[in-house]
């Protein structure tokens, strides 16, 4: 029987290095790709590399923002792959660097749509569908929240300070205003999910690195977890570390 894997999440380099993993274990795997609709102007998104995706990706079309949508995929990649048994689902959002004054409504809306409310209907779907079959995996992958430059509040403080104009004290620098609001919410949202599955007969795993740059060996540690396909990995979140994944 062939694997069935479904990769669904935002456009990122983290995208690609799974996707890219999934390519070493099966013929052909189902995708669905957030994409960064933040518009691109003086102070707005940042986007980030075009994901690649390897030859062997079945791509699907998922509007986020619609429970319909997040039921179709689950239907769609059933069909195309015969039976989904991995999914995993990559929270990795991209950066908006404004005031909060600056933001525009299309963007809150965007952020709101696509980055929070999305996770909520595919996850719910996704737990329907492991619990009728009774077997599979769900991955829920995010990178840790780390403000820029620190490691936690008290750098986050500091790095506020040091963003201060000393020529007017009251402007400070526009910081990642979506990114991390999306990440916590998603985090928040997997926490819950793996607290209320622990006694399914599927398995549901975190997945979390604050290893920048790293998304490849990060990718590789997050299958080799998922194919040992063990009731001790279930239920809780998995954190990624170079010395953890090498020994």
């Amino acid at each position: 029987m062939t694997r069935g894997i479904l990769i669904a999440g935002n456009e990122s380099s983290l995208f690609s290095a799974v996707a890219g993993e999934a390519v070493k274990r099966v013929e052909s795997f189902a995708t669905a790709i957030v994409p960064n609709r933040f518009p691109l102007s003086e102070g707005g998104a940042v986007h980030p590399s075009k994901t690649e995706i390897p030859t062997g990706s079945i791509p699907l079309s998922w509007n986020p923002a619609s429970p319909i949508s997040a039921r179709t995929l689950v239907l769609a990649a059933e069909n195309r792959l015969e039976h989904i048994n991995n999914a995993i689902i990559i929270c990795s959002p991209p950066a908006v660097f404004k005031t909060i004054e600056a933001i525009t409504l299309e963007e809150i809306e965007i952020l709101v749509n696509d980055h929070i409310k999305g996770w909520f209907f595919l996850v719910r779907e996704l737990i329907l569908y492991f619990r009728r079959c009774g077997s599979g995996s769900l991955s829920l992958v995010v990178p840790e929240i780390i403000p820029s430059g620190g490691k936690g509040t008290a750098d986050l403080l500091s790095g506020v300070r040091k963003s201060v104009d000393r020529r007017s004290p009251d402007k400070i620098s526009p910081a990642d205003l979506t990114g991390p609001s999306a990440s916590a919410s998603f985090h928040a949202f997997a926490q819950s999910v793996l607290a209320s599955t622990a006694n399914e007969t599927f398995q549901v795993m975190g997945f979390i690195t604050a290893e920048a740059g790293d998304e490849s060996d990060f990718a590789a540690w997050i299958f080799k977890i998922t194919d040992e396909s063990t009731e001790k990995n279930s239920g809780r979140w998995h954190r990624y570390s170079k010395l953890r994944f090498f020994r």
